[in-house]
């Protein structure tokens, strides 16, 4: 029965929207039967709340010591790389993912690589059972005496926990499971899951714990619950791959303590995720010889350069309406470019259907891919294969023009190592960077020059 002074809101669990009445449709986000009901207590709150003591008091900002962080590296490289070279105490780090991608994998061995290192880990499992968790170490083959799990969903059972333990780390998985009992609402709902995040945030700061989050991932490929969520944390990681597929790419989205968009790749194997340090000779390993819509594009992710294979595949359609698809890929960019070929370079894709593919589960999101998309795309139209060793890459405005983009030394040392020769780009990079030892520059300035030069004719 619900107390005096409180009245039931409805509560978006995709924005955030509250309105008065249950709607189907979400008025703020337009998301279908997202609404939930919320009681909402009075003005004055639940009862007596016992208030936590200042964390600072007022001071000039000029006057304030630098402060000194206390990093820790975890020993596996690739994921040292997406935090910014190691874990700051104190800081919380959301992992988000599909379900079954290997996020729970991921953060066991992740923290029995800190128990390596000295370092008392809590894992705290709201979705396995203590027995399956024993599997999991088993086969993961885990043996720090210094790593302790428990299944619980009780915020207040866990802060009891923690407060026993004192670990150096602690892991939630996931926060979608965790409730606490003084806010009438289901588990995973809005309010609990930002009540619940924001105390395990403000427990980090106090006790300088870190704190991994593990959080599940909606159709659309968001964390689930609030984009406050994202806010409240200090980094943001993602862990993305094709099922099909080994390879699993950790990307991060936000870092309050190091760079954004760097990745890293692990290779998902018997005994567990496998960190990959050298992911271009692994893409390369398994493409053919010169065959027809193959380009090689190095893609910059982070301050990491990555070598990856764009195949394009176009043939007559049988339809009226040609299919479009793309994976890995933009599929708005991928027509963008199909439109500036017809208008620009005269290639005539109107009864053909096309279809582009980024080998390896890679996706590809920054400009510099057009260039070596468009190459693909001409290649595969007119049976023309792009050389083996030629790197592409460069941004395609809507006139056709090839534009530079950022940081093409780094592309073409990565391209270098693995023995590659010729280098198409714009020209502008091209006069800036000179001859390079055992790498010729082919620069272009319109896509029509670039098709001519990889293709012979366009």
């Amino acid at each position: 029965m619900r107390g005096s002074g409180t009245k039931v809101v409805f509560t978006c669990q995709a924005c955030g929207h509250q309105v008065g009445k249950w709607l189907g449709r979400c008025p703020q986000c337009g998301g279908w039967n997202t609404l939930a009901e919320e009681v909402v207590g009075p003005r004055g709150g639940w009862g007596e709340v016992s208030l936590p003591p200042p964390r600072s008091s007022p001071q000039p900002l000029v006057q304030m010591a630098p402060p000194k962080e206390c990093r820790q590296t975890s020993g596996l490289s690739e994921f040292d790389r997406v935090l910014g070279g190691s874990l700051v105490a104190g800081s919380v780090v959301l992992l988000g993912g599909d379900p079954g991608i290997g996020k729970s994998t991921l953060v066991l061995q992740v923290c029995d690589r800190f128990c390596q290192n000295g370092l008392t880990v809590l894992y705290l499992s709201g979705e396995e059972s203590e027995a399956q968790l024993k599997l999991r170490a088993q086969r993961l083959g885990l043996r720090s005496a210094t790593l302790l799990v428990a299944t619980e969903t009780c915020l207040e059972n866990l802060i009891k926990f923690v407060e026993q333990v004192r670990p150096d780390i602690l892991a939630v998985d996931s926060i979608q499971t965790l409730y606490t009992a003084t806010l009438p609402a289901a588990p995973g709902s809005l309010p609990q899951v930002r009540e619940t995040a924001f105390r395990l945030t403000q427990q980090a700061k106090l006790s300088d714990m870190a704190v991994f989050l593990i959080g599940h991932v909606t159709k659309e490929g968001a964390i689930a619950g609030p984009m406050a969520l994202e806010h409240l944390v200090d980094t943001v990681l993602y862990l993305e791959g094709d099922r099909s597929h080994a390879f699993r790419l950790l990307r991060t989205v936000k870092n309050r303590f190091g760079p954004t968009q760097e990745l890293g790749v692990f290779e998902m194997q018997d005994a567990g995720l496998v960190e990959v340090t050298n992911p271009s000779a692994l893409f390369m390993a398994e493409r053919t010889q010169e065959v027809p819509g193959s380009v090689v594009v190095p893609s910059l992710e982070g301050s990491r350069p990555i070598l990856v294979e764009v195949q394009a595949l176009v043939s007559p359609s049988p339809l009226a309406l040609p299919r479009r698809q793309s994976r890995g890929l933009d599929p708005g960019r991928v027509s963008l470019l199909v439109a500036v070929m017809e208008k620009r370079v005269g290639l005539g894709f109107s009864g053909q259907d096309v279809f582009v593919n980024v080998a390896g589960g890679v996706r590809l999101s920054e400009p510099a891919a057009d260039l070596g998309v468009a190459l693909a795309l001409a290649s595969s139209y007119l049976d023309r294969p792009v050389s083996r060793d030629t790197l592409v890459f460069g941004e395609i405005g809507l006139t056709g023009e090839v534009r530079a983009v950022a940081q093409p030394e780094i592309r073409l040392k990565e391209g270098q190592k693995l023995g590659f020769k010729r280098a198409v780009l714009a020209r502008r990079h091209s006069e800036r960077l000179g001859p390079l030892p055992g790498l010729e520059l082919l620069g272009v300035e319109t896509l029509a020059e670039a098709i001519k030069l990889t293709l012979g004719s366009s």
